[in-house]
């Protein structure tokens, strides 16, 4: 005989016995300030403000979004709070930021990618040989950094391989200071130009950021590599960015290698400020001066003087590269 079914025999779920989500969320006036030294899929390492020594793993609050946070920012943190093994802090605020070091993947994608935040002064990194110098490269890096007004540093490694004389030469005007090393790193003169700074690292794989770091802090045990005798190039060692303290007022950033830095998010203007050395000569060109015509101001520099029409080189190749 089949089965007879009525009304009484259909199942009705029961209604949710639960209120919509508040609009009004908690102030969470107790939370504590910390900042982040590393992240690791979905997990966000930090040490409370002014306790270096206590370590902590936090998530973000869901409010907050994906991609909220960054190495470097200051954050407010509820929750399990001790450090202990298991124990999970929750981010719930991102405090404002001094300052965002951002690239592209290139100069045509609008889409932003930001690297570090609270960095005031920015180190490129960059080997006299093995791997060879690349300007245009240090160019970018140095044009990012100037657009979120850090002091730059250069930083050349490995001079006991060759003299960096030209290179010396086409940015000691550019920056607030170059610093040279060897294997036997000069720690005092690289010390006194991080203290008291946030300083983040950049440059390509191989040029010796983790080496500078190791050399700084032994504890940090930065893995390090060497250079590909096929290609010239680094291999890839820091996986991440990681803020390192090396006392209370001093911090540096190492960063993994990097191969390009975009920088469509950077105006034209801001170009033109990142050559000063060039200032004479773009002031006069005319207001709509695409630095390619042949009236530009650029074309009035002595065929003597090499340099600058290196440097103006460089500033047109930055310029057509954003433009197409």
């Amino acid at each position: 005989m089949k089965n007879r079914y009525d009304e009484d025999s259909v199942r009705i779920r029961p209604a949710r016995n639960s209120r919509p989500r508040s609009k009004d969320r908690p102030s969470h006036d107790s939370a504590q300030a910390a900042l982040v030294t590393t992240i690791d899929r979905g997990r966000y390492t930090c040490v409370l403000l002014g306790q270096l020594d206590h370590e902590l793993t936090a998530i973000t609050a869901r409010e907050l979004g994906k991609s909220a946070v960054v190495v470097g920012d200051r954050v407010d943190l509820v929750g399990d709070l001790s450090g202990a093994p298991g124990s999970l802090a929750r981010i719930v605020r991102v405090q404002d930021r001094s300052s965002s070091l951002r690239r592209t993947a290139d100069d045509t994608e609008g889409t932003e990618r930001l690297l570090v935040a609270n960095a005031d002064q920015l180190a490129i990194v960059v080997a006299a040989a093995q791997p060879d110098p690349q300007p245009r490269l240090i160019d970018r890096c140095l044009i990012a950094g100037l657009n979120e007004k850090m002091k730059i540093i250069l930083i050349i490694t490995k001079t006991d391989l060759t003299e960096p004389t030209e290179l010396i030469a086409a940015y000691q005007d550019l920056v607030s200071q170059i610093i040279m090393t060897t294997k036997n790193i000069d720690l005092p003169e690289l010390q006194n130009s991080l203290a008291g700074h946030v300083t983040v690292l950049v440059g390509s794989s191989g040029v010796g950021k983790s080496t500078l770091v190791n050399a700084l802090l032994p504890a940090a045990a930065r893995r390090t590599g060497d250079v590909n005798e096929v290609t010239g190039r680094g291999r890839h060692t820091s996986t991440s960015a990681e803020a390192i303290a090396l006392d209370d007022n001093t911090w540096i950033i190492d960063t993994p290698g990097i191969r390009t830095f975009g920088i469509a998010h950077v105006s034209s203007a801001t170009l033109a400020e990142a050559f000063p050395d060039l200032t004479d000569y773009l002031a006069n060109c005319l207001k709509s001066c695409q630095h390619d015509q042949t009236d530009c101001g650029l074309t009035q520099i002595p065929e003597s003087n090499q340099k600058l029409i290196t440097r103006a080189d460089s500033l047109r190749r930055l310029i057509v590269s954003k433009s197409n």
